[in-house]
């Protein structure tokens, strides 16, 4: 019975492990489709921060940091939906999004946002920043863990 109970187990959690790999393959595979047709787009005024970016996230509290790759397109006049790829210790691979409700100003945006990454991942982080046409900086915050996202628009062609 012990023998059974563990088998069980290790089905479950293998099953478990397969269907979160096809989920982040598939996930994976949708953002950078995506980040490919977005790279002809360029934007069309000092305050336009849709579209893609490229850069790092780093943590204040842990000092991790990774690379970071964000789709931003416009759902509103103040709204956005920002779709994010990371990478974290050099290996993991993930995705999550959030919407952003946005200020825009003269020649640049603040905006806020929040996402709950879950209980694994630190739970809710709350997002404020500030970006033109070239660069975009955010904060973000949670009960876990404080840092910033650093991003730029990649060059003609970047992955």
């Amino acid at each position: 019975m012990a023998f059974a109970s563990r088998f069980f187990r290790a089905e479950n959690l293998a099953a478990i492990m397969i269907f979160a790999c096809l989920s982040m393959l598939t996930g994976c595979s949708s953002f950078d489709h995506d980040w490919d047709a977005a790279a002809s787009a360029k934007p069309v005024g000092p305050t336009d921060m849709t579209g893609r970016w490229e850069g790092t996230w780093a943590s204040d509290t842990d000092g991790h940091t990774g690379g970071l790759r964000c789709l931003i397109t416009q759902t509103g006049t103040r709204t956005y939906h920002a779709r994010y790829a990371a990478t974290y210790g050099g290996m993991f691979h993930f995705n999550y999004e959030m919407d952003l409700e946005a200020d825009p100003k003269f020649d640049w945006v603040t905006f806020t946002g929040s996402a709950d990454l879950g209980a694994l991942a630190g739970g809710e982080y709350h997002y404020e920043g500030r970006a033109d046409s070239e660069k975009f900086y955010a904060r973000y915050t949670s009960d876990a863990d404080r840092g910033q996202f650093n991003m730029t628009r990649p060059e003609e062609g970047g992955k």
